[in-house]
């Protein structure tokens, strides 16, 4: 058994911004992830991170309350109007707290960090490091918790939340490198653990966001919230879905059809490519439905060769790394092929704004959670500010929580030590031992095909009841897969057959969400109720979960307050 008072599972941005501030609290905190954290998955987000610092020449009266309406109405007015005006609040001096770590964000002429227009903002005021803002960011924070001295457990993934008496206690994980489960043991935990995108074939998330760490969660009987709600990014790159940064269209990159044209001009003409990405992802599928893809496929271009090679080796060097690597094409001379991608999870855990569950010691932030601050749709850049603004007040207010306890401590964990590994000792073994006649690969392959062809950017109830039946049918299926290797280190087949069962349920609860919701409101689009009902849908979906069949659904109104709804218009 291993005892801290705190266990952050996630090395990624929240996870990091989390255990640090609860390392400056004095609590005793470790971070554990099945990958180094400087290889977690912030790192590919590429294009900036909000606040209203009012540096650009064209945003010198830019504000949290404007940059709160912005959330609020690209959010199609589903998020919690004071959590958004948390986070925007919150959005200035989490940026400058990160550059006084030495967070090299490009800058103005001045000095001042530089701004940049992303999609659905009335400002330019996200704020950037060349096209590699989120691997910039996860590194200064990876330096700040090896000069706290924070204890990283390193390539262990986790098994299974301890909870006894109706407290989270603890995890169980398994240690890659030495094999065996391990209890870790405390007061409280994070959850850091990124978005559940592998559900889907089209991502453009890491291998290691799978969601099946979050199900964790769900399964020990903390709801899910909003989990209908799934992004799908306009830009990315056409054979391998990997990120072509919103940047791209904020530094004046161009969306252009199989006919030459810049065919937002139909769409949204007054902010052509820079509207919401729920809105640019539907523009281009239809342009691609209409067969107006490139030479009648399944991609259109987006074309930056007009921005000329110097402003690319400045501000984009990244992107056309991966054009030319990734896709073959240089960015420079050719356009690049692109499609809309599943990208983020509006969904998650729920949670408060300080990242509090409804159970006592789980804690939650980042994507994993739902605040919620992106309800049906979330604007560029906002993501990194959730990670350093919600990942900082977790762990900020699990510190308090630890420290207003009584009793506990290390020797009490020690006294109830070793039945929760054991349990999934024994899980494990039961998997090991069937005679099954399923392939966990063939399973997760079809849920992933089924994600993306039933619930993808546009839907309708027959196509979304055939997902959800063959999602039921794969749930079951599973129940009959064993594992192909049975050895006790580096058993990857043993991780990814246990954290399939998880993945479904997620799925399931994106897909049950999805069913219900009779209306179209920010990425969730239906063909066939195509407009927004606040009458009977300007509420949260609950999901909570059950063994058997799909999620039980109920419904929460959303937090209102600060801006009344109108049509969306760009």
């Amino acid at each position: 058994m291993i005892y801290h008072q705190l266990i952050v599972v996630g090395g990624g941005l929240a996870g990091l911004r989390a255990a640090i501030a609860a390392k400056a609290a004095g609590i005793d905190v470790a971070i554990l992830s099945q990958v180094h954290p400087g290889r977690s998955h912030s790192g590919a987000a590429q294009g900036g991170v909000n606040g209203a610092l009012a540096n650009h020449p064209e945003g010198h009266d830019d504000s949290p309350q404007k940059h709160a309406f912005d959330t609020v109405k690209g959010s199609d007015y589903l998020a919690d109007q004071p959590s958004a005006l948390q986070l925007t609040t919150d959005a200035v001096p989490a940026i400058y707290d990160l550059e006084h770590m030495g967070c090299p964000f490009s800058r103005f002429d001045d000095g001042r960090i530089a701004q940049r227009p992303f999609g659905g903002a009335g400002y330019p005021r996200t704020c950037y490091a060349a096209d590699k803002t989120g691997h910039y960011m996860l590194h200064t924070l990876v330096e700040q918790a090896y000069k706290h001295e924070i204890t990283m457990y390193i390539e262990w993934f986790v098994m299974d939340l301890i909870v006894e008496d109706g407290e989270c206690k603890g995890v169980v994980a398994y240690n890659m490198t030495r094999g065996g489960f391990e209890e870790l043991r405390g007061e409280a935990v994070v959850m850091a653990t990124g978005g559940a995108g592998r559900t889907y074939s089209n991502t453009t998330n890491a291998v290691i966001s799978t969601g099946g760490v979050a199900a964790m969660a769900y399964h020990a009987g903390v709801p899910l919230k909003d989990m209908e709600f799934v992004q799908f990014h306009p830009t990315g790159l056409y054979t391998t879905h990997i990120l072509m940064t919103e940047a791209c269209r904020g530094e004046g990159g161009y969306l252009i059809n199989g006919e030459g044209e810049r065919f937002m001009q139909r769409y949204t003409p007054t902010v052509m490519e820079l509207a919401p990405r729920d809105i640019t992802s539907r523009s281009i599928q239809q342009e691609i439905d209409a067969g107006r893809g490139i030479d009648g496929k399944d991609f259109v271009y987006l074309d930056l060769r007009h921005l000329g090679a110097e402003l690319l080796a400045d501000r984009l060097p990244g992107t056309r790394d991966l054009s030319i690597h990734f896709e073959g094409v240089d960015p420079v001379f050719e356009p690049i092929p692109i499609q809309p991608c599943q990208h983020y999870s509006m969904g998650g855990i729920d949670t408060d704004v300080n990242g509090k569950t409804e159970m006592p010691g789980l804690y939650a932030a980042g994507e994993c959670a739902c605040v919620s601050v992106h309800g049906a749709n979330r604007l560029g850049g906002n993501s990194l500010l959730e990670t350093i603004v919600f990942g900082r007040r977790a762990g900020s207010a699990v510190a308090g929580f630890i420290q207003g306890r009584t009793g506990g401590g290390k020797a009490a964990a020690a006294a109830a030590a070793g039945s929760a590994a054991a349990r999934v000792r024994g899980r494990i073994d039961d998997i090991a031992a069937r005679e099954g006649s399923e392939d966990a690969y063939v399973i997760r392959t079809e849920m992933t095909l089924t994600m993306r062809y039933h619930f993808g950017i546009y839907r309708e109830q027959s196509v979304m009841q055939q997902g959800l039946d063959k999602l039921l049918a794969l749930k079951e299926r599973l129940k009959k897969a064993k594992l192909r290797y049975t050895g006790g280190v580096w058993n990857v087949d043993m991780i990814r057959t246990a954290e399939l069962e998880g993945m479904l349920d997620v799925a399931l609860a994106t897909a049950s969400g999805a069913l219900a919701r009779t209306e179209s409101r920010g990425s969730h689009a239906r063909t066939d109720f195509e407009t927004r009902d606040d009458e009977a849908w300007l509420k949260h979906t609950v999901s909570t979960y059950q063994p058997e069949g799909p999620p039980k659904l109920s419904y929460r109104p959303v937090e209102m307050g600060l801006f009344e709804p109108q049509e969306r218009k760009y």
